[in-house]
């Protein structure tokens, strides 16, 4: 298991259009994935659960991977994470 800490820079967090970016990246992967915020922890492969962290811009989350291919897909997170989930 791996996991890494980051925090949110781009204007609107996790909502709507990065939200979906981070699922469909999440999905790439065979490994679980979840992300955490505070004592919360979702599913980074669903939608609704990481919408529920309701994520805004300038606070952190921890991203965790476990399984066949979880530092490929850690990488992959955290690199979107930081380049701002889309946004230009």
């Amino acid at each position: 298991m791996v996991e890494q800490t980051v925090t949110l820079n781009n204007r609107s967090g996790l909502h709507a259009r990065p939200a979906t970016l981070l699922v469909r990246e999440a999905g790439k992967h065979p490994c679980n994935v979840w992300i955490r915020k505070g004592d919360k922890e979702v599913d980074a492969k669903s939608i609704l659960g990481v919408m529920s962290l309701a994520v805004g811009r300038g606070e952190t989350i921890t991203v965790r991977a476990d399984g066949s291919g979880e530092e490929a897909a850690l990488k992959a997170l955290v690199e979107l994470i930081e380049s701002g989930l889309g946004e230009a």
